[in-house]
């Protein structure tokens, strides 16, 4: 009877396991679909709908699961674009899925990063961001995994940081670093992502571009707390440790912040932003992390997403159930028809019942074997993709090698026929290779002597250390000697004094006893008379009376000389205090005395000590630019030196530091005399003197090899004499009789002459007069600017042009080439403007007295080469102009336009060079060039990737179809291939050549000519490389090393 009342229940529970399988079925077949439109390999964003419910069934199953399981079918490795829309969606279960997938995703936390190395070594757009993208979702799961208290999305509260950093000041630190790195690799992305973007509204309207922006949407949510937590942390930090420890703290949140706000104001102004995310505004300048007040101004960044009113629906994808339903409060047909059971139950209905239950469970169990042979047969389906792919590769792969082997066919060829030539110069080989082991062994000695040299310096440095430690710590006991005897003569007056005192005491008390001892004398002789009187005028009063009065007076008698004995007795105990004090006073005078001595004696020890080793210092130092100075004087008979040159600019150079070094000598010498105890400025000046001298006297000699003979002996001569007179300076530093003369008047003489004969060998302009340099200048620069002025003008005139004729899609990559032209032109006039400035500056700084033009005059290579530069500005944006023309109107070469882009790159980088080599390091004005000139680098990279984006959407690649051939077919026609490989291959090597010889012409003729002053070309033609003689000859790279 129990088992009959259980039948229900049973039924019951079957029901329910059908229904959860097949609700389980339809999770996993909505997943599927779900996963499946949202990570394609077609460049469009994400759709929102396919995220959210992707999202939801992480929290229907409480994990990422199903997610992973069929995301890891995908064929990642193929696509760039399917893994860039992967790690977009992965993003978005991070942030927004269930707290368990974090731990989910930690579980193929490997294959991301195996992921991200891969695209990370291709030459991929797409595959750089994949990358970036994967290193940023590695570095969030490791963060969250770590700090489990913050969730992924990173909506914590000011309470739950303060927890997550606790109290001790490590974790906070290390906690502030990590958030660094967390905000550096979304950074990363964001500028990577927006550097390939042109951020015009055509750009951000097409799907290509929002494919790329849309998953800066979630990078805008993270760095927004992100940047909260770390203020919060650094304000902290700040009150509790030192603000010099967290000098690199706040540079590094100075850059984050710089590079945040940039990031917010760009992805503000584009159209793709503003109906999805309301993005927060930073204020103009970081938070005062040293004055704490500065906390209560900070306000917290809130991004926004705004509601979506009318979600997209699609008739294909079915709402999924959040809710689950179960059928078990519907009522059962029976039941229904013929009312409930009256307790008793016919055993054919259990039959038929149970046959039911038993047909439903084989149903749901046949619906999920569907389910699992569906989701097995899309697994084998994506991997005979990707197998599929890689016998695409390996056919690729197949033909690589063919080519390559006919290649190689062709080089064994060439190279059995250069093996009877390599044999004839194995004898040749053989003699160099010995003078190469020769030299090698000369350069190994040179070395080791080099390397002694440096350990012997540093030896004296540590030396030079430890005489300055022991003279602080002499220093440290002179002032203890000094503190000890003020102390002990502060208590020998002490002692002195309470003596005097005690002394005085002393007699006071003796003088008092007198006094007493006196009184009490007289006192009893005063008695004794009155006795006797009393026995002669009361000779009548009784014996008895007489008797008691005069042992009366006895008793008092005898009680005064008691008194008496015990005041003379402590008077004695205390004279022999006395003195036994007095003799402690001045043995303990004694011994400081003594003391006193000593500490003044071992002083003067130590004094004489640090004077003979500063001295024994300075002979080493003396000993060791001795050996310097020799083994340069050496070099100038070394056969292997006289191939060795150098140009007269370079021993000017160094001539004018040898003598800013003798005056440092000089300074040293007059410091140690006046102070023998301290070496350290002459060793320093010493130092920096010899290496000075030797690097002059080498120079010179290298000069000499390639001046005129009259030049070159009188330059040989002023070395050796160089040498001779400054290893006799040194002589005279060595020894004490003579350091007091030691004079380097001499040597300064001779590097004076060794200066005015490299400023002689210069060489000097030939077709301008140097009067006329200062001019020139200011006219070229002039020149240039109204160049780009023109080509602005002309820009315009094409773009208002182009409106009137194109259209539709031409119409667009026409206007983003002639935009990008201008901000290009624009960032030039930019830069001459600041070169102009500069160069004022620079005129301004380095004339003195002399006037402007002389001041051009005296820098004369200088002056060529600013001329040579501003010349190839101007040209460059004048080519630029007439390309842009010619693609508009389609009768030129996107290349054309390319190559004119680099063309203003390298003229715009030659100007700066030219510019910055007389301009002090820490200007201003020097500053703000070398910002315009990556300006003008940005602005032209711009240029060049709207060229080839323009050309990808206009040019159409024919598809290839080889179905219809034979094999034979297809064997010719591969054959032919190869034949116009090798053709094209050959034809490239040639025109490298012929661009590698025009090259060289183009050096050789701005080596003879530095800067021209023929008229610019009017409109030359880019294809034709003849016409390449008509630009402005650019100097070459030893005239820009001797500028």
């Amino acid at each position: 009877m129990n088992s009959i009342r259980q039948v229900p229940t049973r039924v019951k529970s079957r029901r329910t396991e059908a229904n959860l399988g097949a609700e389980r079925e339809h999770f996993d077949k909505q997943q599927l679909s779900s996963i499946s439109k949202a990570i394609t390999s077609t460049e469009t964003p994400v759709k929102e709908k396919h995220a959210r419910r992707i999202i939801l069934g992480t929290h229907r199953e409480k994990g990422a699961f199903t997610f992973w399981s069929y995301a890891l079918g995908f064929p990642l490795a193929s696509s760039s674009i399917l893994s860039w829309k992967f790690c977009h969606v992965l993003h978005k279960v991070l942030r927004d899925g269930h707290k368990n997938v974090l731990q989910d995703c930690m579980r193929h936390h490997s294959s991301l990063v195996e992921i991200g190395q891969l695209w990370s070594n291709l030459h991929d757009r797409y595959g750089q961001l994949v990358a970036l993208y994967t290193k940023l979702l590695c570095t969030k799961m490791e963060f969250h995994v770590k700090h489990l208290e913050i969730p992924p999305s990173l909506e914590a509260s000011d309470e739950l940081l303060e927890r997550t950093a606790g109290t001790d000041i490590n974790n906070v630190f290390q906690l502030t670093v990590e958030v660094f790195d967390y905000m550096d690799s979304e950074l990363r992305l964001a500028e990577t992502v927006i550097r390939q973007l042109n951020t015009s509204i055509a750009v951000s309207s097409l799907t290509s571009g929002q494919c790329r922006l849309a998953p800066l949407i979630q990078v805008i949510q993270d760095c927004s707390p992100l940047y909260h937590f770390t203020v919060k942390l650094l304000f902290k930090l700040h009150a509790c440790l030192p603000a010099d420890t967290l000098q690199g703290h706040r540079e590094r949140f100075h850059d984050q912040f710089h590079s945040l706000k940039t990031f917010f104001n760009k992805a503000r102004d584009m159209m793709y932003f503003k109906r999805l995310i309301q993005i927060p505004r930073l204020p103009d300048s970081p938070p005062n992390f040293l004055h704490a007040a500065s906390l209560a101004k900070h306000v917290k960044p809130v991004v926004v997403i705004p509601d979506e009113d009318e979600p997209e629906q699609d008739d294909d994808d079915d709402p999924e159930p959040l809710i689950e339903v179960s059928d078990t409060s519907q009522p059962d047909i029976f039941d229904q028809t013929f009312g409930p059971p009256n307790g008793g139950f016919d055993e054919r209905d259990l039959q038929i019942e149970s046959l039911k239950q038993d047909l439903e469970l084989l149903r749901a169990e046949l619906e999920r074997v569907k389910a699992e042979a569906q989701r097995y047969i899309t697994q084998l389906k994506s991997q005979i993709n990707s197998l599929e792919a890689e016998l695409e590769e390996q056919r690729a792969q197949k033909q690589r090698a063919l080519v390559e082997n006919e290649q190689l066919r062709m080089e064994l060829e060439a190279t059995r026929r250069r093996n009877a030539e390599h044999e004839g110069l194995q004898t040749t080989f053989f003699e160099a290779e010995k003078k190469a082991q020769a030299t090698e062994q000369r350069y190994n000695k040179l070395k080791e002597k080099h390397t002694e040299l440096v350990a012997s310096h540093a030896e004296l440095l540590r030396k030079s250390a430890d005489t300055v430690k022991m003279l602080s710590a002499t220093q440290q006991t002179q002032e203890e000697v000094e503190r000890t005897k003020l102390q002990l003569s502060f208590e020998v007056d002490r002692i002195k004094q309470e003596a005097d005192i005690k002394l005085e005491e002393q007699k006071f008390e003796m003088e008092k006893l007198k006094r007493e001892l006196e009184e009490k004398m007289a006192e009893v002789v005063r008695m004794k008379a009155t006795l006797k009187s009393s026995e002669m005028v009361s000779g009548h009063l009784s014996m008895t009376a007489l008797q008691a009065e005069k042992e009366r007076v006895m008793r008092s008698v005898s009680e005064k000389e008691a008194e008496l004995s015990s005041l003379r007795q402590a008077a004695q105990v205390q004279q022999s205090s006395l003195q036994q004090e007095r003799d402690r006073n001045s043995r303990e005078l004694g011994e400081l005395q003594g003391k006193l001595r000593e500490k003044v004696s071992q002083r003067e020890q130590l004094k004489q000590k640090l004077l003979e080793e500063q001295f024994v210092l300075l002979q080493g130092t003396v000993a060791e630019a001795e050996k310097i100075i020799q083994d340069a004087v050496a070099k100038l008979d070394d056969p292997l030196h006289i191939r060795c040159t150098s140009s007269p600019d370079y021993l000017v150079s160094r001539a004018e530091a040898a003598l800013s070094s003798i005056e440092n000598v000089k300074k040293g010498h007059a410091d140690y005399l006046s102070n023998m105890g301290d070496a350290g400025a002459l060793l320093r000046a010493l130092t920096q003197f010899s290496h000075l001298a030797a690097d002059t006297i080498i120079n010179g000699s290298a000069t000499a090899h390639m001046a005129p003979t009259d030049h070159a002996d009188r330059l040989t001569d002023n070395c050796r004499s160089c040498a001779t007179q400054s290893i006799k300076y040194l002589s005279d530093l060595k020894s004490k009789i003579t350091l007091q003369r030691a004079d380097p008047a001499s040597i300064r003489i001779i590097i004076q002459k060794i200066l005015n004969l490299g400023q002689e060998l210069r060489p000097k302009g030939m077709d301008v007069r140097q009067e006329e340099l200062g001019d020139l200048v200011d006219r070229e620069m002039a020149a240039t600017s109204a160049a780009i002025e023109e080509a602005v003008r002309r820009i315009d005139e094409m773009m208002n042009q182009t409106r009137k004729d194109t259209t539709g899609v031409k119409l667009e990559v026409n206007e983003r080439i002639l935009f990008s032209c201008t901000d290009l032109m624009k960032a030039i006039r930019m830069l001459v403007v600041a070169s102009t400035d500069l160069q004022k500056e620079i005129v301004e700084g380095g004339r003195g007295a002399a006037t402007i033009k002389e001041f051009y005059a005296r820098n004369s290579r200088w002056t060529e080469g600013l001329i040579s530069a501003a010349k190839a500005v101007g040209w460059g944006a004048t080519e630029m102009v007439e390309s842009a023309d010619k693609v508009v109107l389609h009768t030129g070469k996107y290349e054309e336009l390319i190559v004119c882009s680099h063309e203003i790159a390298a003229s715009t980088a030659q100007l700066v060079a030219a510019s910055k080599v007389k301009a002090d390091r820490n200007s201003k004005k020097l500053s703000a060039l070398q910002q315009a000139s990556r300006h003008v680098n940005e602005m032209a990279a711009n240029v060049v990737a709207s060229t080839k984006t323009g050309q990808e959407h206009l040019e159409e690649k024919d598809t290839m179809d080889f179905s219809g051939m034979s094999l034979i077919k297809l064997r010719k026609e591969e054959m032919e291939s190869q034949v116009k490989v090798l053709e094209l291959e050959s034809q490239l090597e040639n025109e490298r050549l012929r661009l590698g010889e025009l090259r060289k012409k183009h050096y050789d003729l701005a080596g003879a000519n530095p800067f021209s002053l023929s008229p610019k070309p009017t409109k030359p033609a880019l294809m034709k490389k003849p016409a390449l003689a008509q630009k402005p000859n650019i100097p070459p790279k030893t005239t820009a090393r001797r500028l």
